[in-house]
């Protein structure tokens, strides 16, 4: 890229990827100015495509992932925003020569159609989320003997096989091509910032406890060695947190786990000698990151590789060689990590209250300034953010803060810019869902704020979303329940008024580390994984209307033993999110008895919990914030 040399005054602003000058030629005189040769987007796809050509090559896909199947990315692997200038967290671009589609779903469906105009791509709707839809589109469009090419490093094993399967039955081939790198002249670095070693007294169980857990689920499996990629994973199994990826505390790092072995693979000025002189005593041995590939190639011929197919990367599986047996199952400390132990869930529970000290104090300053100072989507998500900043072992925002103000509101992953930022007035409905990163826990949590002269429409919504969010979180379920089940006991209230909503009900939350994990999940569908006692989900439905309002109302809930009777053990869920829900606009008349009681009881207990914490005016507005309906 060249440079542009223009007197301080002169703004330049960027279109595209594109400089425009905004020149006044009787004020200021250009000194220099060179244009600036960054492509633009339907340049690149024009590059992409010349390669193509000349690899033979009929579609090149581009998913949203980097080798570590991370949902979110260090800019190094931005590649959807750098082809078509999308920047939401789920999506696949596929290019073909006389068409470039990006795939995603209903949540980004209004993002994706503003920001990719003029790019060249074009918005395909998903039906379902996170299906791959586009094989279908691309079975279909090609014929016998054409290639698809991808990076098969930003492929997940469970993807690549897909691919491969699919394309095989129409005798179409699949190729490991990066078309990218070539046109990518500045493409960020890696991030290369120090990692951190976590005290296990804070963790609540040691790197050697921790690996003795997953090698007695290697030797039940029949592995005898692991490879790990997902960074949650890795942070989890070693105790070790970074800064690599916006929001995640995790660092860029691999894991190969044996009987005898366990080997991290990281950039090792990341850390210091005494941090690896403490991993080398839980016997965890440092490589360079870049060794990985070397380390799969060199794995002897007869070993049994346990690989969890979502979250690996496709290309590194055919490094190993042919003789090598691969086990496709989820990654042990999957499992092990989203069971929280007592220390994590007490930890928990103080992170929670520093976060409810947070939310009151946004909740009063917004109703106190609302009306007599200006407030904006932006202003409002700084100002809790500061509230954040402010409580003893803050780290940073566990994912972007969705400010949402009236119709934003309907837009589940809206994000707050300059050009869309909205002032918020005292009337309708502001949305804000955000979280935060403690060194004693992760937080996520949605309010849904009546900000005066709200509707009959939205008041009912309102209650309908409530409702449906106190069934979820006052269930209780037999030993062995399923997501999917929650995920209904959540939506029949609202599916009785014939509403429903696109997203799943809840996700896993780490321990300060993502704030979304698995293997448990609160949707639709019917994954085989049994709520387990000490796994915390997030409880958060929602009714979206295009155009008018957005509402979600969300707690974290952890499971707990609850009783046990002669038909089975009976589970329950204890509410970590400890900050006020409004009932300004609540339709006591939609709700039964035992919803108003949960709700009259969980107000309570927030004001019983927070009050101590805050000054005589904050406890004052809470207790009107908590009052019983």
């Amino acid at each position: 890229m060249k440079t542009i040399y223009i007197e301080p005054n002169l703004r330049a602003i960027q279109n595209n990827n594109c400089y425009i000058l905004l020149v006044n030629l009787h004020s200021f005189v250009i000194k220099e100015l060179i244009i600036d040769t960054m492509l633009t987007y339907t340049e690149k796809l024009a590059k992409i495509r010349s390669q193509m050509t000349a690899d033979n090559v009929q579609a090149y896909i581009i998913p949203s992932s980097d080798p570590h199947t991370s949902e979110y990315l260090p800019d190094h692997y931005k590649c959807i925003p750098f082809v078509s200038g999308f920047t939401g967290s789920a999506g696949t671009l596929v290019i073909t020569h006389d068409f470039a589609g990006l795939w995603t779903d209903f949540r980004y469906f209004e993002q994706a159609a503003e920001q990719l105009e003029n790019s060249g791509s074009e918005l395909v709707k998903q039906k379902i989320q996170h299906a791959p839809e586009y094989i279908q589109w691309l079975t279909e469009k090609l014929q016998k003997g054409d290639t698809v090419a991808s990076d098969e490093k930003l492929l997940s094993v469970l993807l690549g096989d897909l691919l491969t399967e699919k394309f095989a039955l129409k005798g179409i081939g699949l190729s490991n091509e990066d078309y990218l790198t070539a046109i990518w002249e500045d493409r960020p670095a890696l991030p290369a910032e120090a990692a951190f070693l976590v005290d296990e007294e804070q963790i609540g169980e040691t790197v050697n406890s921790k690996l003795i857990s997953v090698r007695a689920d290697l030797h039940k499996a029949g592995a005898d060695c692991h490879l790990i990629s997902s960074l949650d994973d890795v942070a989890w199994l070693f105790n070790i947190r970074g800064k690599d990826v916006s929001y995640n505390p995790v660092v860029l790092s691999f894991a190969l786990i044996t009987q005898d072995h366990a080997k991290l693979f990281i950039n090792p000025d990341k850390l210091t000698q005494a941090e690896k002189e403490q991993l080398l005593k839980s016997g965890v041995e440092i490589f360079d990151y870049e060794e990985i590939e070397d380390a799969l190639r060199l794995l002897p011929k007869n070993n049994v590789l346990l690989v969890d197919p979502k979250r690996n990367c496709f290309a590194y599986t055919k490094l190993l060689a042919p003789t090598v047996k691969i086990i496709k199952e989820i990654n042990p400390s999957t499992r092990l990590k989203a069971v929280k132990n007592a220390t994590e869930l007490q930890n928990t529970r103080t992170a929670m209250l520093k976060d409810g000290v947070a939310i009151t104090r946004f909740l009063k300053w917004l109703s106190e300034n609302i009306g007599k100072t200006k407030i904006s989507e932006l202003s409002a998500a700084a100002r809790l953010h500061g509230y954040r900043a402010a409580q003893e072992g803050f780290i940073g925002d566990s994912f972007n803060t969705i400010s949402a103000y009236k119709a934003h509101g309907a837009l589940p992953h809206y994000g707050a810019s300059e050009e869309s930022n909205a002032e918020v007035t005292a009337e309708g409905l502001f949305l804000v869902d955000s979280g935060g990163q403690y060194f004693y826990g992760t937080t996520d949590i949605t309010r849904t704020i009546p900000m005066g002269n709200n509707t009959e429409e939205e008041s009912t919504d309102y209650t309908l979303v409530l409702k449906g969010m106190i069934d979820g979180c006052k269930a209780r379920f037999p030993k062995g329940t399923c997501g999917y089940q929650i995920d209904a006991i959540t939506r029949k209230p609202l599916w009785e008024h014939a509403i429903n909503y696109g997203h799943g009900t809840g996700h896993g939350v780490g321990y300060l580390l993502n704030v979304h994990e698995g293997p448990q999940v609160f949707n639709a569908t019917a994954t085989p994984v049994a709520i387990e006692l000490g796994m915390i989900t997030s409880v958060e439905p929602g009714i979206y209307r295009p155009g008018k309002h957005g509402i979600r109302i969300e707690n974290l809930v952890n499971t707990i033993q609850d009783v046990s009777t002669e038909f089975n053990e009976f589970y329950a869920f204890e509410c970590l999110t400890i900050a006020p829900i409004s009932t300004k606009i609540v339709k006591k008349e939609l709700l039964e008895a035992s919803q108003i009681n949960w709700l009259n009881d969980y107000n309570a207990m927030v004001f019983d919990r927070l009050s101590p914490l805050l000054t005589e005016d904050e406890a004052a507005f809470l207790k009107e914030e908590t009052k019983a309906i």
